[in-house]
């Protein structure tokens, strides 16, 4: 049996040793290219489409495609340390360097950007940084071509949905211990263990066979020139959807989604004690339904043993549970795709030299050295 399911908070996953039908098939696919059934990929066990769908989202963006594995990984981890997921931060550095990139990685850990030694990383960085300010001047600059932006706009947007989803269901840390001391080692040991599985050759689309086909909602268009993306992301949007009418009243996700598509990116206080006004005139169920799911979007940090048990009194099992905070952390990145991808990178085009996809420079100019970028 797999450990680390200890860590996994308010449901009961699916272990790799019980698991049947769907879920054991999308487990054995994750151990082979992944390298492990992590937890982020087993708490969405209880729902299988939705494990399907998140896991494909991962492979197809992440896993597979032309931008190199550690740009993605460092959009993953910098994605992490902007929404503050401590777990995330600490599972895809150790990815980051298991991909051959430790001073890197090191480097995103500790937020200190500028000692990030790859210049074409340090500018994916910089722009992941400002995901969450759809105004700035970086997002204007992406430092990828529009043949490259499904891969990298596609791997922040899933992390700003896992992230959600981590935050509320998981530890602080994927190591055994998360004392200072000893986390240099566990994580030189856990990239080590990863290593084999990161480079390892893989086939782009072997996980679309687990869900059928869907189509590709139009906040997702950045997706539409990677078709094989696209049909991943169409595959667990459909499943997501799918998932959240299911466990979320039709009031609840009307109020969410009209709360998020006034979203700037920034989670308000202010705004939120606003909702309550709102939430306060549905009934008892959508009210716990509403509350959990808006927090979920918003505030992850503030779901809370109280906020979990609220919800579930109405809508028991572990399904439900995952259904909800899906459908919400999904949303809230669905927004943030929308405001990733300028307009002049719309259309196909071939990866020019200096590109992400080409990138070999390894030292920091001085200027930015002069100028360290931090969060």
């Amino acid at each position: 049996m797999e450990k680390g399911s200890a860590v996994i908070k308010f449901i009961h996953p699916v272990e790799p040793s019980e698991a049947k039908g769907l879920v054991a098939d999308v487990y054995a696919q994750i151990k082979r290219d992944f390298g492990r059934v992590a937890e982020p990929f087993m708490m969405h066990s209880p729902s299988p489409n939705l494990l399907a769908g998140a896991w494909m989202a991962c492979r197809e963006t992440e896993l597979v495609g032309t931008v190199p594995r550690a740009t993605k990984e460092a959009v993953a981890a910098t994605v992490s340390q902007l929404n503050r997921c401590q777990y995330c931060v600490d599972a895809h550095t150790i990815m980051l360097s298991a991909t051959g990139e430790g001073k890197a990685a090191k480097a995103i850990a500790k937020a200190d950007y500028a000692e990030i030694p790859d210049q074409k990383m340090f500018d994916a960085v910089k722009w992941t940084l400002a995901t969450n300010s759809p105004k700035s001047e970086d997002l204007e600059q992406p430092p990828f071509t529009p043949q490259e932006a499904p891969e990298v706009i596609g791997t922040a947007v899933f992390y700003h949905y896992i992230n959600r989803m981590a935050t509320v269901l998981l530890g602080g840390t994927p190591l055994p211990s998360s004392q200072g001391w000893l986390k240099a080692p566990l994580k030189g040991m856990a990239s080590h263990m990863f290593s084999e599985a990161v480079h390892r050759p893989k086939n782009i689309g072997d996980s679309l066979q687990f869900l059928p086909e869907a189509n590709l909602p139009g906040d997702l268009h950045w997706a539409q020139t990677n078709p094989n993306l696209a049909a991943a992301y169409a595959r667990f949007a459909a499943a997501v959807e799918k998932a959240g009418e299911s466990a979320l009243p039709v009031a609840a996700r009307r109020f969410v989604k009209e709360e998020i598509s006034e979203w700037d990116g920034k989670a308000s206080e202010l705004n939120l004690a606003w909702s309550e006004e709102t939430i306060s005139k549905f009934d008892e169920a959508t009210q716990a339904a509403a509350r959990l799911a808006l927090l979920t979007a918003l505030a992850p940090n503030e779901v809370d043993a109280e906020i979990i048990a609220a919800f579930s009194k109405h809508f028991p099992g572990d399904d439900k549970l995952v259904a909800a905070l899906a459908w919400a952390s999904l949303t809230a990145a669905r927004k943030i795709g929308t405001w990733l991808q300028p307009p002049k990178l719309r259309g196909v085009a071939q990866a020019p030299a200096g590109s992400l996809e080409s990138s070999t420079e390894s030292a920091a100019s001085v200027q930015r050295k002069q100028q360290p970028l931090r969060s």
